[in-house]
């Protein structure tokens, strides 16, 4: 049986686990984010999946309603931070996130409906991160050097978690993220799967 056969297996079987073992989650998280923020219980956003075709990826939602226009339409100072920061901003800097966000974030419980993109087949478990449209052309500006292996990552299917993920370098610039997303495609295999796999709960303890 070939990998990606292989690799379709561990995604449905590690998803089908993932929603058992945290049941209680999805029974209180809604309720939780109902009752302390107006607005949608999932947040959904356009990434950039496999061959370059963009889907919805969900997550809990985590700030509020209209943080997106906030961010680029409102907040000019946030924005330079945000771009500044490789498109990334930590928890504390960032006012459009509600305190039940925080928590969310901190456990990692707000990626968890992403398993429902798993078992719909636009990301796996393990895989390159789910780059932004908007994001991949202007860090490609920014970091030229980066542009080589973009159509390295595109190649697969996004991932949950993955290898810079579970490397211990969360806070690498976006080309050292590229080039390690691009080195796991190169090198994927089912052990490298179940290897990062077994990682990601140490990873996403040291977040703490």
């Amino acid at each position: 049986m070939s990998y990606e056969y292989l690799k379709r297996a561990l995604d449905i079987a590690v998803a089908f686990a993932l929603m058992i073992v945290f049941l209680p989650f999805w029974l209180i998280v809604p309720a939780l984010i109902v009752l302390t923020s107006p607005g949608p219980i999932i947040y959904r956003h356009k990434r950039v999946g496999k061959g370059g075709k963009q889907f919805y990826m969900y997550k809990f939602r985590s700030m509020v309603t209209d943080a997106d226009f906030i961010l680029h339409h409102k907040n000019k100072t946030l924005l330079k931070k945000f771009k500044a920061g490789d498109w990334k901003l930590e928890a504390k800097d960032d006012p459009r996130i509600t305190p039940l966000g925080r928590i969310l974030r901190a456990l990692t419980i707000d990626e968890f409906p992403q398993i429902y993109n798993v078992l719909t087949g636009d990301m796996s478990m393990v895989g390159p991160r789910a780059y932004l449209e908007r994001e991949l052309t202007e860090q490609v500006k920014k970091y030229p050097s980066a542009k080589a292996f973009i159509p390295t990552v595109l190649s697969v299917k996004p991932g949950i978690t993955g290898l810079w993920q579970v490397s211990g370098r969360n806070e690498v610039t976006f080309d050292k993220r590229a080039e390690l997303d691009a080195q796991y495609v190169k090198r994927m295999s089912l052990w490298t799967d179940l290897t990062i796999l077994l990682k990601t709960p140490k990873a996403m303890i040291s977040k703490w």
